[in-house]
């Protein structure tokens, strides 16, 4: 069982769906946050209730915000154990906003985050910034966070790029896909009660984070096979990643003004006008 949005969009762990035998681990060695408050430290009152509701929500996106949901993921099918495992990490996010961001080209807010996640790997709507929602889904990423430094960076960076060297193989990322990931995610990738789909009018559209392939070979190298977190080879996660990303997905409006200064990642999967007309003027330097 594998995969890209796999394990964390399931609709509920192992040991919830009740498949038979011990329950596995959700968090492999080496890939815990360990400064992540638990949950029995939520307060009472108001502010208790608000950090509850934005669990929730990102726990049930799609139940809980229908009209926001696009597709058939959830907030913690990207973002695992409630956001508090190493990759996709929520501990520490709050303190991290505002932020430029490459991608917009600017200083993005969270609540201008959280957004972009709903248009791109929810494939869905933005939330009103200022609304309950919003308000609620922040409380529960400011829970996470207690404890951690401001401004501490995330540590993602080197995890993708230990993929920089390597060549993709679509064959052999089939075959692992075929092996190892449909147990979970169907044949076709369409998805199963045990876990979301990887590809197809239901999954994360071409504009999402996990539409790069070093983003979900990282994702699939620390998270996947769900019961066997860590067991897959660096090459065999970024080729099961090259042959998910490949697949068809939603489009995403507007994706060609990404990285307006010019700069985007080189696993980015759709041109952009400000790399277009970048490389253009390179080829016309004297």
């Amino acid at each position: 069982m594998i995969l890209v949005s796999g394990s964390a969009a399931c609709r509920a762990g192992p040991s919830e769906e009740g498949r038979g035998g011990p329950a596995v681990p959700t968090t492999p060695p080496g890939l815990e946050s360990p400064t992540a408050p638990p949950d029995s430290a939520i307060p009472d009152g108001p502010l208790g209730a608000s950090i509850r509701r934005g669990k929730a929500i990102l726990f049930a996106t799609g139940d809980s915000l229908p009209t926001h949901v696009g597709d058939a993921l959830r907030c913690v099918s990207c973002h695992l154990d409630g956001g508090r495992r190493a990759n996709g990490s929520w501990v520490g996010v709050y303190g991290r906003y505002p932020q430029y961001r490459s991608r917009n080209g600017s200083v993005v807010t969270i609540e201008e985050r959280v957004n972009g996640c709903f248009r791109r790997s929810m494939n869905g709507d933005p939330l009103p910034p200022d609304g309950p929602d919003m308000r609620d889904i922040v409380s529960y990423l400011w829970f996470l966070s207690r404890g951690t430094p401001v401004g501490a960076p995330a540590a993602t960076g080197s995890r993708r790029e230990r993929f920089s060297s390597l060549q993709a193989d679509t064959v052999r990322g089939h075959a692992t896909f075929d092996s190892i990931c449909s147990v979970c995610h169907g044949k076709t990738g369409q998805g199963t009660p045990a876990a979301p789909p990887l590809w197809g009018p239901q999954s994360f559209n071409i504009g999402a984070g996990m539409a790069r392939v070093r983003t979900a070979a990282a994702f699939i190298r620390d998270n996947m096979p769900f019961d066997r977190p860590g067991s897959l080879t660096d090459q065999q996660a970024f080729d099961v990643a090259s042959f998910v990303v490949a697949k068809p997905r939603p489009d995403f409006p507007g994706k060609e003004y990404d990285w307006p200064n010019g700069d985007p990642p080189p696993d980015v999967a759709y041109p952009t006008l400000a790399a277009s007309r970048k490389a253009a003027a390179s080829k016309r330097a004297p």
